[in-house]
């Protein structure tokens, strides 16, 4: 859908919207109408078509992070991938007109002027508000950003791709962009069959470099090496999956570790070999004091390892995502679901069942 020269949306009161009850470690999504919210001066009302779920989303349901939980701002609906138009604008904004495409990302605006903000480091800004957390998230269909944060989508890039952009794939072009690996090097992905890694796989093949994908069973498999995966390790086919992998990485050991499954860190180290100035970066949250990344310190010295955290993608990084979709180097690999199955959705997620990733469609009919 491109853009819309004085187009008019009939706007409801209420929209079907994905809540979460009793938030916590036993918490359920249901599907409920909650009230369309109206923009301020400097924002638009976006009408998402789809919404990607993310592990993310998971943890802010459980509340599992160290973080203040959603109900703490009121917020009821997680998700932070959405797609869609925008039906209405605010008085002052200058950059969307209605009937244009734009997306809602893990956050939804920032203060833009901290020295966070200033150095490219905006997706750390402390005055950030994060979408699906302090303000209503994707799983609900009309939704308000801010005009200046709302990321533009192109024509040419469909929505079920364009919604996972919004997380996914800039966060693992981020991560990929800060690993200073080059083209040539060999990476790892440990459990990157998932939403997440198989984003960057395809990334990391279109970066040059030559990605292998650790996790297990056929879809898996076909997925991976389909999306450009130089080889797949079956952590369940073979004794040793770190041994493998140094074997396929020139018998020395991958460049760089990219670790989207967080039960990856524990052995996350191992798939380095004997690789002199390799890097381990991190991407997956586990939750909160869950989880210890480490080594002797003497491998870090020898070896001239780095470990490195990147959180999500900023705007710019969101914008390249986008520009690679464009390209056709970055293709659908979601499973679709209509709103009515969101609570389906939500527990395949929560097993741990998905190759790929999952998207809602709000308009799809059962």
């Amino acid at each position: 859908m491109g853009s819309v020269t004085d187009a008019y949306f009939e706007i409801p009161t209420h929209c079907k919207a994905g809540v979460v009850v009793n938030e916590g470690s036993d918490f359920h999504i249901e599907v409920q109408m909650v009230s369309v919210p109206e923009p301020g001066p400097e924002e638009i009302l976006i009408r998402l078509n789809v919404t990607g779920l993310c592990s993310s989303d998971i943890h802010m349901m459980k509340g599992d992070l160290g973080v203040p939980p959603m109900s703490t701002f009121g917020v009821r609906s997680p998700g932070h991938e959405g797609a869609g138009v925008v039906v209405k604008v605010g008085q002052c904004v200058k950059t969307f007109k209605v009937g244009d495409r734009a997306g809602i990302k893990p956050l939804l605006d920032t203060c833009g002027s901290c020295e966070l903000c200033l150095n490219g480091k905006e997706t750390y800004c402390r005055a950030a508000v994060h979408t699906g957390l302090m303000a209503a998230g994707t799983y609900q269909q009309y939704v308000v950003s801010p005009a200046r944060y709302a990321s533009p989508i192109p024509d040419g890039v469909p929505d079920e791709i364009a919604a996972p952009i919004m997380c996914s794939a800039s966060t693992m072009y981020r991560s990929l962009v800060e690993s200073n690996l080059e083209a040539g090097a060999w990476v790892v992905f440990p459990g990157g069959g998932g939403g997440v890694g198989i984003q960057g796989v395809q990334l990391a093949k279109a970066m040059g470099m030559r990605p292998i994908v650790v996790d297990t069973g056929d879809s898996k498999r076909d997925l991976s090496l389909d999306m450009g995966a130089a080889a797949f390790v079956d952590f369940k086919e073979v004794e040793d999956p770190a041994k493998a992998v140094i074997e396929i990485a020139d018998g020395v050991g991958v460049h760089g570790v990219f670790v989207t499954a967080p039960a990856a860190y524990k052995t996350a180290i191992s798939y380095v070999g004997d690789r002199i100035g390799a890097v381990v970066m991190c991407i997956g949250l586990p939750p909160a004091g869950s989880m210890v990344l480490g080594a002797d310190p003497c491998q870090y010295v020898f070896q001239n390892i780095s470990i490195k955290g990147t959180l999500v993608g900023s705007r710019k990084d969101t914008a390249a995502a986008l520009g690679f979709a464009g390209e056709g180097l970055l293709r659908q690999i979601c499973k679709v679901y209509p709103i009515s199955r969101l609570p389906e959705a939500v527990e395949e997620l929560r097993n741990g069942q998905v190759a790929g990733r999952l998207v809602i469609d709000f308009n799809q009919k059962e």
